[in-house]
């Protein structure tokens, strides 16, 4: 039995490259942006999230943040994005610091203007704790990764301390800074016996729990250092001082690039994406993610107010990222939200209904959701009286042979009238027309181009010359094109100098290969990024047809008749040798073209 006749498949070109990137693209669905202004307008000056617990199983991630603003540090849900709790049980002219929540969410420690470190239940708020040994403000408060119970902190007295929360007194002091100490954070993984800190005097510093009498590692820097975050390896540190985040290679001992993307200060620093994006804060009210191999910016937000403070809030327990919490100085705390495909589609089902609510067609939106949920029944019982083996099932072809909704110049493409089928395709729309691709490509496979466009008089081949000339220079047609320029060239050439309208398109056609060429070849000597071999390869091959080109091409644009079909012909020749020779880079030298006219 004979195959099934089927439908000629439309030609499907390259994709070219996308208006974003999958970084913006994914950056971007960080959307439904929620205000929420701190009491009295106080800088929001620390954002927080807990870490995922080591064993979920035991112990459930948190759904929580914290917020840090004026006296009081505010617990958000990562849920609801709702205000949950608000601790205020500061002093009266007492400014909180860096309040941190413990990793299973049920204590939260933060520092205060007046040196005590404070200890709070979560659930009633209670005070667990206080320490008064620091003698001047407590900036920084942070939870061991591994420990529940061990804390560090770093004062404007010098000195970072480690506590232990049973314990009334510091475990131990580290002195080494010669100015206030305002950022610090334990390393990661099996190095949390490791602690960095940052200073206003410039320096970076590692300290090892083991032996505190003495700086590990020391990093001198041009400024004041705002921030400073570990990464995951454990092996790499990063330091914001003054606009410049630099990034310091523990085991080689030295930095290892400086990002200078920020006009002013960055005030802050955090991880996303499991660690391989960096997201930037600074006082230009520019929040920038860097990807964390070549340190490029890859996306970027703008707010109206210097950011202060800022955090990828993780959640679940595998904490995807969820929220972008900003914080400004302003006292307005940001908080975009990226939804799942399940909350995104429940988003777009709840604005239906409020539309359908406001436009008073509810009844009808109710109707037209009922009749989905029957369909959907009925799709999840199809099948249930299937006989199984006792049962066949018969798939019906084409029996009469013939291709349902075939259009007209595919009809006449099977038929054998091939000329007719290219005329069919030229005269449907004077706008572009996919279908002449499919033709000229069905064609080629059949040899049958030469048959197509064979015995026209002037009136016939006016349109098709029209075609060519309009997408000689497209990089994607550049092999089709060629062809039916070449064979055009080949059948006509004697009927150019009887024709006036024939001698001025090929004229035409003379003049776009001419622009194509030189606009191409300007294009290509500025790119001085691709691999230094590989481009004096590509030119050395390249600069040969070019030369043949514009040798051929340098006469006045308007040429004689009898010698236009002949100059042309070996014009078209030399680009597709040059084409040929070096397929992508023509391609690509051709795209540039294009985009420069």
């Amino acid at each position: 039995m004979a195959a099934e006749v089927q439908s000629l498949q439309p030609l499907k070109l390259a994709a070219g490259p996308e208006a974003i990137t999958a970084d913006q693209r994914y950056w971007k669905g960080f959307r439904s942006q929620q205000l929420v202004p701190s009491p009295h307008s106080n800088p929001i000056t620390h954002i927080s999230f807990p870490p995922s617990p080591t064993n979920p199983l035991v112990t459930p991630p948190s759904d929580t943040f914290a917020v840090t603003s004026g006296s009081r540090v505010q617990i958000f849900s990562s849920k609801t994005r709702k205000l949950l709790k608000t601790i205020t049980r500061f002093g009266y002219d007492d400014i909180a610091h860096s309040g941190e929540i413990r990793r299973d969410g049920r204590v939260l420690v933060a520092g205060g203007d007046s040196g005590a470190i404070q200890a709070f239940d979560t659930g009633s708020r209670a005070i667990l704790k206080t320490w008064k040994e620091h003698k001047q403000p407590v900036w920084v408060t942070r939870w061991n990764p591994n420990d529940l119970t061990s804390i560090m902190s770093c004062s404007d007295d010098k000195t970072v301390r480690l506590w232990d929360l049973p314990s009334e007194s510091s475990m131990t002091t580290f002195s080494g800074h010669q100015d206030y100490v305002r950022s610090g954070a334990f390393m990661p993984g099996q190095s949390s016996n490791l602690i960095v800190s940052g200073s206003y005097d410039q320096t970076v510093r590692l300290w090892d729990s083991r032996a505190p009498k003495r700086a590990v590692m020391t990093f001198k820097h041009a400024a004041a250092i705002e921030s400073v975050l570990p990464m995951p390896s454990g092996t790499q540190v990063l330091a914001s001082a003054d606009n410049q985040i630099s990034v310091l290679d523990l085991v080689a001992g030295k930095p290892l690039h400086l990002i200078k993307n920020h006009q002013k200060t960055v005030t802050s620093l955090c991880l996303a994406n499991n660690g391989t994006r960096l997201v930037s804060g600074g006082l230009d009210g520019h929040v920038k993610v860097f990807e964390t191999s070549a340190w490029n910016v890859v996306a970027g937000f703008k707010y109206p107010s210097p950011v202060l403070s800022l955090s990828v809030v993780g959640a679940g327990a595998s904490r995807e990222d969820r929220h972008l919490a900003v914080g400004m100085q302003s006292g307005l705390l940001s908080v975009r939200t990226r939804l799942s495909g399940e909350q995104k589609a429940a988003a777009r089902e709840k604005e239906k209904e409020m539309q359908a609510l406001v436009a008073g067609t509810i009844e009808e939106y109710d109707r037209k959701k009922a009749k989905k949920l029957r369909q959907g029944d009925k799709k999840a019982l199809r099948g249930r009286d299937f006989t199984g083996e006792g049962a066949d099932i018969v798939i019906d072809g084409n029996a009469r042979g013939n291709i349902r909704n075939q259009s007209k110049w595919e009809s006449a493409l099977r038929n054998g009238k091939y000329a007719l089928a290219v005329d069919m395709v030229l005269g449907a729309t004077k706008f572009y027309n996919p279908n002449m691709l499919t033709l000229l490509t069905a064609l080629r496979h059949r040899s049958a181009m030469r048959t197509a466009f064979k015995g026209r008089d002037e009136t016939s081949l006016q349109p098709i010359l029209r075609w060519v000339i309009k997408y000689i220079g497209h990089p994607r047609y550049i092999k089709l094109t060629s062809d039916v320029a070449m064979l055009l060239l080949d059948l006509y050439s004697e009927q150019a100098m009887d024709s006036p309208e024939i001698d001025d398109l090929l004229n035409q056609l003379h003049r776009k290969v001419r622009h194509c060429s030189e606009l191409a070849q300007a294009a290509y000597s500025t790119q001085d990024l691709r691999p230094k071999a590989s481009a004096e390869q590509h030119l050395a091959m390249h600069s040969q047809g070019s030369l043949r080109l514009q040798t051929t091409l340098r006469d006045e644009e308007h040429v004689d008749v009898g010698e236009t079909p002949t100059r042309l012909k070996q014009a078209v020749s030399d680009e597709r040798e040059v084409t040929q020779e070096t397929e992508v880079l023509a391609l690509w030298k051709l795209q540039k073209a294009w985009s420069l006219v």
